[in-house]
């Protein structure tokens, strides 16, 4: 059987073979584009999601949350990056992307990487919904899905502004419920990728560590009330505990799919999570840059070997 065949031969022979072969047919055999349509259309899709990729077209990021921090510098490593992507970043404000789009441009003019910009607020089910039906319209498919937006409302409780159950719940519906929803609705286009990769932002979240020594507050004295420890994060830090369990529901329901799944522990990076810039700078904490260099060397495959597991800058974190 030969592939230079373009008639009715050569599918008949395809079909004819093992579902696995075929799979690897398609993701290994420099393909011209119009057998590459053919085989995606007729053979691969009925078997599996995944579809045949240009090899010259860019691969496809999408980074929640890309408007600030850590999100932000994530783009902005894909951006300057010598490989060619396209990379899409959500924000809850339109406008805060498009100026963040803009400040990416200017900051590294010698980019031939693409960037776009989608409105999406992942407390919001009618927008995640709105997200999706821009990208998919745009896109054929998504090759990595980059879960980084998040929120901690535990500095908001300290100061009186938000009630303790407030503090809690919207930390959990943002990090875990929105992240988990957002994920399901964007599926479809990344199982349309022949390299699909799911990404996770981990923070203080080790369980294991906790048990040991690690807190990141300190002791408490007797007595109740309990002073305030100037940083509290419990909130967010059970939310994040939380996405650790999701990370492995989905690499567990992922796993025949061929998806890669990680939760990336980028560290305590000098953000504006919370709201609080002047305790940020005080903590003297590392520039969010080194969070997006981390994000993109696991797209890049240089974490293969841990995948589905919660990983850091160098290793496996334990959960």
């Amino acid at each position: 059987m030969t592939l230079k065949r373009m008639g009715g031969n050569v599918l008949s022979d395809l079909k004819a073979l093992s579902p696995d072969l075929v799979r690897h047919l398609a993701r290994s055999i420099h393909l011209t584009p119009v057998f590459a349509q053919v085989l995606s259309t007729t053979l691969l899709l009925p078997i599996k999601k995944h579809t045949i990729t240009n090899m010259s077209s860019p691969t496809v990021v999408l980074v929640t949350g890309a408007n600030s921090g850590i999100g932000y510098e994530i783009v902005k490593s894909f951006y300057e990056a010598p490989k060619s992507y396209h990379i899409i970043m959500t924000s809850r404000s339109l406008e805060n992307g498009t100026k963040a789009m803009e400040k990416i441009k200017s900051e590294v003019p010698s980019s031939s990487n693409t960037l776009q910009v989608v409105q999406m607020d992942l407390t919001s089910d009618e927008s995640i919904n709105a997200a999706f039906a821009t990208v998919q319209s745009t896109n054929q498919r998504i090759d990595a899905l980059i879960n980084n937006a998040g929120a901690t409302f535990d500095i908001q409780y300290s100061a009186g502004e938000v009630s303790l159950r407030d503090c809690f719940n919207r930390a959990y519906d943002v990090n875990v419920t929105g992240t988990t929803i957002a994920t399901h609705t964007f599926m479809p286009l990344l199982l349309r990728s022949a390299d699909p990769r799911l990404l996770f932002l981990a923070g203080l979240s080790q369980i294991t560590e906790a048990a040991k020594s690690y807190f990141p507050t300190p002791p408490q004295p007797a007595g109740w009330p309990k002073p305030p420890v100037g940083f509290e994060t419990i909130g967010y830090r059970c939310s994040k505990t939380a996405l650790n369990m999701l990370m492995l529901d989905w690499n567990h329901k992922l796993r025949a799919d061929g998806v890669r799944v990680w939760a990336v522990g980028p560290g305590m990076l000098a953000t504006n999570l919370g709201g609080n810039p002047e305790l940020v700078a005080a903590l003297n904490l590392p520039h969010p840059r080194k969070g997006g260099r981390v994000m993109r060397a696991v797209v890049e495959g240089e974490r293969d070997g841990d995948a589905g597991q919660v990983i850091s800058y160098d290793g496996r974190m334990p959960l």
